[in-house]
């Protein structure tokens, strides 16, 4: 019989040097016993997939709001492409895969409804209230509001999927990060998890938008990465169907960039003299990204799709009314807070302000959730 310390010893053995082992993690914030079997790192995930905050993402925006369409990705579809970009990416790397999924898994779980929008309109109510940002917010659940044991709150994961979620991207001046070595960098697993999130939603915004007619095919004329992907599709002649041909070119270019990344931080380690975990934590800047030439062809698509996608007339006034929305729930609730749960009302003290304890409530609606309750207090006609 194999049990957990056979799989630490393992897993030791097929890891790079650099990679987070489950055996080294710095553990829990609460005492628990390890499993027999799993991994702390395969638990950490697993329990992410049960919270409730990951099953709600699938009813919160990508880029189109859910009722748009059942075709378009939502914020947990997005999720899923993430993690198993991510999952390629670890393995090639020799990297810790359970760390790397599970922070790729977490990553958006605190994002508000309706997407950027509602995140943006929620860091301005919560201006003088401490901020808002979505990787805080995804720190905040698993380490407070899921309520899924008797013995402490959260999820109680370790200490290093904990710092992904918080430090993955750029968290300069974030004072959640305040509690993970800020000076430090954290570990590969995590790092990645920055670059396989915008590999995913490149590839699949292009896709979205071109399905739903807000972008057309000439809107992406001129954009070297895409350029060469239609290019090499059309060489290759085994994709004569346009809506083939559109596929197999976001597969080249997401493809491209994983390759790139793979590559170039492969390339950094070497050239770093990369060996263990400590030399990732005091690496600066950072080691994972990709080689200059195809960060700038990323940038220019980027520049491409927030001006023809991102910005376009259905999906700015799609952001516009997601901001009314959450503002007007923020206003009512801020105004008599009788108007919300006890349960939520509970979680004031602590060092949570009434206003953090109203954003943790609409940070975790759903789009459909948000725009019924918003219904309910503002529409007399609507029953509450």
């Amino acid at each position: 019989m194999r049990d957990r310390r056979t799989f630490e010893l393992k897993e030791k053995g097929d890891l790079a040097g650099y990679a987070m082992a489950s055996a080294d993690s710095r553990g829990r914030a609460h005492d628990e016993d390890e499993h027999r079997f799993r991994l702390a790192f395969q638990r950490d995930r697993d329990r992410i997939i049960h919270s409730t905050a990951f099953r709600r993402l699938e009813y919160k925006t990508q880029v189109f709001v859910n009722h748009e369409g059942d075709y378009y990705r939502t914020r947990l579809t997005h999720t899923m492409e993430c993690a198993q970009v991510t999952r390629t990416v670890a393995r090639a790397l020799g990297l810790n895969q359970d760390l790397a999924e599970a922070v790729a898994l977490a990553h958006d779980m605190g994002h508000t409804p309706f997407g950027h929008a509602g995140e943006h309109a929620l860091a301005e109510l919560m201006a003088d209230h401490g901020g808002f940002d979505h990787n805080s917010q995804s720190l905040r659940i698993v380490e407070v509001l899921e309520e899924r044991y008797a013995a402490f709150p959260g999820l109680n994961l370790t200490y290093e999927v904990r710092e992904g979620i918080v430090k993955h991207s750029d968290y300069v001046g974030r004072p959640r990060a305040a509690a993970f070595d800020p000076q430090l960098a954290p570990p590969l697993e995590a790092q990645i998890v920055d670059y396989c999130d915008e590999i995913a939603y490149s590839g699949h915004d292009i896709d979205d938008g071109l399905q739903s007619g807000l972008l057309a095919l000439d809107d992406l004329d001129g954009v070297k990465i895409w350029d060469d992907a239609l290019a090499s599709v059309r060489r290759d002649g085994t994709a004569a169907h346009a809506a083939a041909a559109r596929h197999q070119a976001v597969r080249e270019i997401i493809d491209r960039l994983v390759g790139d990344l793979i590559e170039t931080t492969a390339a950094r380690v070497d050239a770093a003299a990369i060996e263990t975990i400590d030399d990732v934590r005091a690496a600066h800047p950072r080691i994972a990204g990709y080689s200059d030439p195809v960060a700038a062809e990323l940038a220019e698509l980027k520049a491409r799709l927030m001006d023809r996608l991102y910005r376009h007339q259905r999906v700015r006034r799609m952001g516009a009314k997601a901001g009314r929305v959450l503002r007007g729930l923020f206003r009512a609730y801020e105004e008599d807070v009788e108007q919300l749960p006890d349960h939520v009302t509970a979680r004031v003290g602590d060092g949570a302000t009434m206003a953090r304890v109203i954003a943790d409530y609409i940070a975790g609606m759903t789009d459909r959730f948000a725009l019924e309750e918003y219904a309910k207090l503002y529409d007399p006609f609507e029953r509450v």
